[in-house]
């Protein structure tokens, strides 16, 4: 059966990550555990943040949130992976496919703006500290982290509704381990110059606006830090801020190889290793690298234990 865009009802079929052999076993269980291992850690960064009422401040508030998008995102991913690695099958139905696109673009988009709401509340605490309750209330954090939500969701919503307007009506084989957009949009058997240039449109919005917005508090944040006389003053801001330069580096370099680099004329692999480190290893390494280098979180965590388990 053939719908009105020319696309079938068939599945569309999931190259994958890893063959099903025993050489890539050990891969694929790795990937298993770094997706408990994120899941744990970003539920365990929610509870402490959420019981603990030295972490009730706006900047553990954003980090909460930033875990919270974190855990759908990389489940959208690994476990339709595992269960096609472990039942030997490829398939994904369109809907499953739509729902994978929606999903990641909706996260995507919404940790794009979550970010930057992030670097706003770093440049007030070193720029402004004597403001900061004012300038950081509860009623802005609220603001700002559904903003990020629903632009998230509005941008996923028109992406993925322009990646399934096309017929796809030959091969039903995707490159990749999950569904995302630019992967199946090769497939399509259309013109696609216009979405392409939609893509870009979306991706300066999208991407490169919170990026810049960013990069400038950080900017404003660098040269209020180097006028401090306190050395002590100087080190927490430095250790606090590279954190979040640590996962906007991480985050943005990886999607922006993806969404806005040179269209792979030949083979994928670089596109599926990039798409597993922001989709997979990023979301693991986001609640250690605020855990590591903070000590209100060590702090929280420390209590949280000797509260439970001592």
């Amino acid at each position: 059966m053939v719908n009105a865009n020319g696309t079938t009802g068939i599945n569309f079929i999931l190259l994958g990550l890893f063959n099903h052999t025993q050489i890539h076993l050990f891969p694929f269980a790795m990937v298993l555990m770094i997706f408990i291992t994120s899941l744990m850690g970003n539920t365990l960064m929610i509870i402490l943040i959420h019981v603990d009422p030295q972490l009730h401040m706006p900047m553990y508030f954003l980090l909460s949130q930033l875990s919270f998008m974190d855990m759908p995102l990389v489940a959208t991913i690994v476990p339709k992976m595992a269960a096609n690695y472990l039942m030997d099958t490829r398939s994904i139905s369109p809907t499953g496919c739509g729902v994978q696109i929606f999903l990641l673009l909706t996260l995507g988009g919404s940790e794009c703006f979550l970010l930057t709401a992030m670097s706003y509340d770093h440049y007030v605490a070193v720029c402004h500290p004597l403001r900061y309750p004012i300038l950081m209330s509860q009623k802005l954090c609220l603001l700002m982290t559904s903003s990020s939500w629903l632009l998230g969701g509005i941008h996923g919503l028109m992406q993925a509704g322009a990646t399934f307007s096309f017929p796809y009506c030959h091969s039903r084989e995707i490159n990749h381990f999950f569904c995302e957009a630019p992967s199946l949009v090769r497939l399509a058997c259309a013109d696609t110059t216009i979405f392409e240039f939609f893509v870009y449109v979306c991706c300066i919005l999208m991407l490169l606006i919170p990026l810049s917005l960013t990069l400038a508090s950080y900017s404003l944040i660098l040269a209020a830090v180097l006028r401090m006389r306190s050395a002590g003053a100087q080190k927490k801001a430095f250790k606090t801020c590279s954190s979040h330069l640590a996962v906007v580096g991480l985050f943005y370099g990886t999607i922006m190889f993806i969404y806005m680099g040179p269209k792979s004329n030949g083979s994928e692999d670089p596109d599926k290793v990039v798409s597993a480190f922001y989709t997979i290893f990023t979301p693991v390494l986001n609640p250690l690298i605020y855990s590591v280098r903070n000590k209100e979180v060590k702090g929280a965590l420390r209590r949280w234990l000797e509260k439970h388990f001592m």
